[in-house]
């Protein structure tokens, strides 16, 4: 009997095929029929991804967007951050500047000493014309005392608290200002009004007056000391009939924008009403 297996033969006969299955493979004898078995099948394989990936993105869809929603959230409140941080920074750069420019000014005029104080409110009546700053008697301030900012004249202290003090504008009904037009070395009063207009007043007929012209504080009265500026002549009014003329002032300060002041605090107010005579009454 015959006891070979036929076993080590087969396994020949395999790796010889396997063999030249590799061979006709690497000649590319083998492409087209590979091409001819894989066509049909790419069809399938994509429909399956597609179908794979569709399936995914359903159960992976809510994670997504709860994150891009947690991310839009925290992106936000950190712009909100930094704008918050830009406005500070504005206001503080803008600080600095109104202070700069109020040093500036009182080194201009080294004969005066000042207190500085912040604006801090304005009187809600629309008939008065005043602010209020958080400085007070207790600051040395007094009732009469002259207001100015870096650009100019702004009223004068007309109530004082310990803490406080209201300060009359320019432009209040009631507030008169001495002043003297340049170039034409010209005194005329400058008056308030209701609706914030500042006219001057007592100009003579004959004074040679444009728009243009200088307006600074004459010091006569003793309600404000001399030189400082008021605003310029935006127009004038003539009338051959009139005694004066008129004009319409633009000031240099923008009263609707003020945050920091100063008090001339060595001034002191002369109080010259009872040396006017009272105006004779008409029979």
């Amino acid at each position: 009997m015959n006891s070979t297996s036929p076993r080590p033969w087969q396994s020949i006969t395999i790796v010889l095929i396997v063999i030249g299955i590799l061979a006709l493979a690497l000649g590319g004898y083998l492409t087209p029929i590979t091409r001819a078995v894989l066509t049909p099948i790419t069809p399938v394989q994509s429909w399956l991804s597609t179908r794979f990936q569709a399936f995914q993105t359903v159960f992976t869809a809510p994670n997504d967007t709860a994150l891009i929603q947690q991310r839009n959230a925290e992106l936000e409140a950190e712009i909100a951050r930094l704008q918050t941080q830009i406005i500070e920074l504005q206001q503080q750069v803008t600080e600095v500047e109104i202070l700069t420019s109020l040093l500036d000014f009182a080194k201009a005029q080294p004969e005066n000493d000042y207190e500085a104080a912040a604006v801090i409110g304005q009187d809600p009546s629309p008939f008065l014309k005043y602010i209020i700053i958080n400085k007070g008697s207790d600051d040395g301030l007094r009732r009469g005392m002259p207001v100015v900012s870096e650009q100019g004249l702004v009223g004068r202290i007309a109530a004082v608290t310990a803490n406080a003090a209201n300060v009359q504008l320019i432009t209040d009904p009631a507030a008169v200002v001495n002043v003297r037009i340049q170039p034409a070395e010209v005194d005329a009063t400058l008056q308030g009004s209701i609706t914030s207009e500042i006219t001057l007043d007592l100009i003579p007929q004959d004074a040679e007056i444009q728009p243009g012209d200088l307006i600074l504080t004459s010091g006569l009265g003793g309600n404000y000391p001399a030189n400082i500026l008021v605003g310029q002549i935006a127009s004038v009014r003539q009338q051959a009939t009139a005694l004066f003329q008129t004009a319409s002032v633009q000031p240099v300060v923008d009263f609707e924008r003020i945050e920091i002041v100063l008090i001339i605090v060595n001034f002191q107010p002369i109080d010259i009403s009872p040396l006017i005579p009272e105006p004779t009454p008409v029979p």
